[in-house]
């Protein structure tokens, strides 16, 4: 088959069919890693993602990022509030639930608590959005025992909402630049400048004036 004929050679189609084949598992994996562990940026891998598929042509990339990072999270934090759940009720609990709690300071709990109670689900939503959110409303679902299906209904719009939040930004960052590279750093710089920012804003109102 030759390209004149307007075939397009199989070579030509290899290289992004490879990515595909690569990038969308272990984007899974990554996310679904970083709901379990808290230490992998999620959201920058979202925007990042979200970039390398606006720049290609290949149609629906920006469905399948969506689509893959919405899933990865929502599976991941269901995993984590079911293992959180079985940490309670043991006399022991566990080292997911420990894990949860350390990064839940008390002050972030009671917050956590209050809000669960005047709002309820709503909550859910809007943990997922705020960066360093998710684990404090997380062990307040844990300490109200929420049952696991009370919380797989709140956290699945939180998700979609997360991904889709992430997703816009990538496509922000993509759009202003003409090399996907460019687009992939300033997606980066800016979720790593959105996830900081709260703690530095509470750093500067404790500290005392003068």
């Amino acid at each position: 088959m030759h390209a004149s004929g307007g075939l397009v050679p199989p070579a030509a189609v290899a290289p992004d069919s490879t990515q595909q084949a690569i990038g969308y598992p272990s984007l899974f994996l990554l996310v679904l890693i970083g709901a379990l562990v808290p230490v992998v940026p999620t959201g920058a891998l979202v925007s990042a993602a979200a970039v390398v598929a606006f720049h290609r042509t290949a149609p629906f990339s920006m469905v399948l990022v969506f689509a893959t990072a919405s899933l990865a999270a929502f599976l991941g934090d269901v995993a984590l509030y079911w293992l959180g759940r079985r940490g309670m009720a043991s006399k022991n609990g566990s080292r997911w639930l420990e894990a949860i709690r350390q990064r839940a300071p008390e002050e972030r709990l009671a917050q956590a608590q209050e809000k669960l109670t005047d709002h309820g689900v709503a909550v859910l939503v809007l943990s997922r959005l705020i960066p360093a959110g998710r684990l404090p409303v997380m062990l307040a679902c844990l300490v109200a025992k929420w049952p696991l299906r009370r919380f797989v209904r709140g956290n699945l719009p939180a998700c979609l909402a997360w991904a889709a939040t992430y997703q816009l930004i990538g496509v922000l960052g993509g759009s202003l630049f003409p090399e996907p590279w460019e687009g992939v750093l300033a997606a980066i710089v800016l979720t790593v400048l959105i996830s900081v920012a709260p703690g530095l804003w509470r750093r500067v109102r404790r500290t005392p004036a003068g």
